[in-house]
């Protein structure tokens, strides 16, 4: 319905913090327009307005009927994504969303099914694999850099919100931990890597039961946890390779590395894929030190001015290109085979648990941004 325009218009639904990545992030794709946004509270869609320059809507319903709008991307927080998502769905719209596609696989597998259902595309993030770290990590190991991949590692450790955040009780509380806060963006990484996972084999406990609060203006003084902290974990791969998870909030201070691939001839050093553009490095049995590997594709963010990040939007960009029938990178059948494995380190398995839900391995991406950024347009 959208294949022929120049421009495909995009609705921005939710107004937050993360919504300035994707005001900003999205101007680099010429083949995408903010048409416009929402959000709960006027004020806040109102003030993104302004700042951004975009048509301001008083419902979802409002925006999603916008002739102009094709892609609707929800960036509502964790715990709405499932009615938010749901009443995306029913305009009609292809949508996006920030990740995790649901605060649990049992909620989100629902909406994946009716996506598929409606005819609609359905997209979540993390799409940071897509960067130029991701894609030269995984350029490396399809051409056998470290020969066969006999295991991997993953260390998702505390950004200390308790230190920082006003509130970050929603960390500590159905929807949040370390798993579902910052794994999807290690699991999706392993997966792009190393393709689907088989089974997992999860221990997962709570760490403190009770959480000071010392953020300088702070809104709370102490959170009572709900949901376990700390979690390790064994994924099985249906390559062959078997990965090892550490997924706390109990874990403030390490020397660990974010990712490391173990192969037959030599390791891979992956950076934090939170990012994603930044440095690649390996070493080989036969080699003294650490070398870094040249960038496989150009960075999303390499020369974007320090105040205009962070930015989001290439997984938006993804949907658009498989709307005209381009590989669907971070579609919802790989964002829920994430999530799934996210599920059980998150809340412990009872030996190893087989996976119910498989994907097919991203097909490797190429830089098809532009840079498009400028501080009249992104105004941080």
């Amino acid at each position: 319905m959208t294949a022929q325009k120049d421009q495909l218009g995009v609705g921005i639904v939710g107004c937050g913090n993360i919504s300035g990545a994707y005001f900003r992030g999205l101007t680099r794709f010429d083949g995408l327009r903010i048409a416009g946004c929402t959000d709960l509270s006027q004020e806040l869609a109102r003030a993104a307005g302004d700042r951004y320059g975009v048509p301001v809507y008083d419902s979802v319903e409002a925006l999603a009927a916008a002739d102009d709008v094709d892609i609707l991307v929800n960036l509502t927080p964790p715990l709405a994504h499932e009615s938010v998502t749901r009443t995306l769905l029913a305009t009609g719209k292809h949508v996006f969303t920030e990740k995790p596609l649901t605060a649990s696989f049992a909620t989100a597998a629902p909406l994946v099914a009716e996506a598929r259902e409606r005819g609609v595309l359905f997209g979540s993030a993390p799409d940071t694999f897509l960067g130029s770290a991701g894609q030269t990590a995984r350029a490396a190991v399809d051409a056998g850099l470290i020969g066969e991949v006999i295991g991997a590692s993953a260390f998702v450790t505390h950004s200390k919100a308790e230190l920082w955040h006003p509130d970050p009780t929603f960390l500590f509380t159905r929807g949040g931990g370390p798993a579902l806060d910052m794994g999807p963006y290690y699991i999706a990484a392993l997966v792009n890597l190393l393709g689907p996972v088989a089974s997992v084999a999860a221990s997962a406990r709570i760490g403190s039961p009770v959480r000071p609060v010392s953020t300088p203006g702070r809104r709370v003084d102490s959170i009572e946890v709900s949901i376990p902290t700390h979690a390790s974990a064994t994924l099985d791969f249906a390559s062959g390779a078997i990965g090892t998870v550490l997924a706390s909030f109990d874990v403030w201070d390490h020397n660990l590395p974010f990712i490391e691939l173990y192969g037959s001839q030599g390791t891979l050093s992956v950076p934090d894929p939170n990012n994603y553009d930044d440095t690649v490095r390996v070493r080989l049995h036969d080699e003294a030190e650490w070398r870094e590997l040249p960038a496989a594709i150009d960075g999303f963010t390499c020369g974007v001015p320090e105040e205009l990040l962070p930015l989001r939007g290439p997984g938006v960009a993804d949907l658009a290109a498989a709307i005209t029938g381009e590989p669907f990178r971070t579609s919802s059948d790989f964002a829920l085979h994430v999530l799934e494995v996210l599920d059980a380190i998150a809340n412990g398995t009872d030996g190893a648990q087989a996976l119910t839900t498989t994907c097919e391995r991203p097909e490797p991406a190429t830089a098809t941004w532009r840079s498009a950024v400028t501080e009249e347009t992104a105004t941080a």
